[in-house]
């Protein structure tokens, strides 16, 4: 694993941003790379697409991440110089029907794994499962190879409050996941989907070893806004860890 990944999360205070699986738009990416760059994120998540790879390095140092459910997509992503690599970041495929059972999901970490057998892994967890599934997948994930799970929900949760209530609503399904799954697997947990700087210090607690931030940041146009969001979400973490030596 990339030293300043291991270093985050064994502090519990790991911060990915994801640009989306399905965004290859050059210049939204790049600005949300620049904003995770400039915020003090620990690590960016952008689809597999060896161009965007090649982008995103002249952009920034942080570790690059890349996502797909096509394990040769992960392949010529990592050739162009992807330091880990994600299976998942499945909530794009719900909205159009699309399902991950964990068959498939582990047949596709399996495959991607025979191809490259030394790059850092992390596999999401479908949130359709029931949260014993997800446990359980969780194990025979990392059994196959898998160095980080990754927890997902937020598209599930139909928040009914307003503010901080809602916002905590909102994450309820990934929160649930990273404690359930953190509690059977001993590779890092990353709690994404759903999160806010209300919710992550939460997701911290729950048992995760850090958090995944995607459309909090990428539905905004204004980079000054990214990087202040992502700002409060590392101070978020920053909080969370205090509150944890202190406890």
């Amino acid at each position: 694993m990339h030293p300043t990944l291991k270093k985050a999360f064994d502090q519990n205070r790991a911060l990915k941003v994801i640009s989306g699986l399905n965004n290859f738009d050059a210049t939204n990416v790049a600005a949300i790379v620049k904003a995770a760059d400039r915020g003090g994120a620990t690590f960016v998540d952008i689809a597999a697409d060896p161009d965007l790879v090649k982008l995103a390095k002249e952009l920034t140092n942080l570790p690059i991440c890349v996502s797909a459910v096509e394990p040769d997509q992960l392949v010529i992503a990592t050739q162009a110089g992807a330091d880990l690599i994600e299976i998942g970041n499945f909530d794009s495929f719900y909205a159009q029907g699309r399902r991950f059972e964990a068959p498939e999901v582990l047949a596709i970490t399996k495959k991607t794994r025979s191809l490259l057998p030394n790059v850092t892994l992390s596999v999401t967890v479908p949130h359709i499962l029931t949260l014993d599934q997800q446990a359980q997948l969780a194990e025979e994930l990392v059994k196959a190879g898998a160095d980080i799970i990754q927890t997902e929900g937020g598209t599930s949760s139909q928040p009914r409050s307003a503010g901080t209530l809602g916002l905590m609503e909102k994450a309820a399904p990934t929160l649930a996941a990273a404690y359930e799954i953190s509690r059977a697997v001993s590779v890092p947990v990353l709690c994404a989907s759903g999160l806010s700087n209300v919710t992550v210090p939460m997701a911290i607690a729950a048992g995760a070893q850090g958090v995944g931030i995607g459309s909090a940041i990428n539905q905004l146009d204004n980079q000054l806004a990214m990087i202040a969001v992502i700002r409060s979400l590392v101070e978020a973490l920053e909080g969370s860890k205090i509150k944890t030596l202190n406890g």
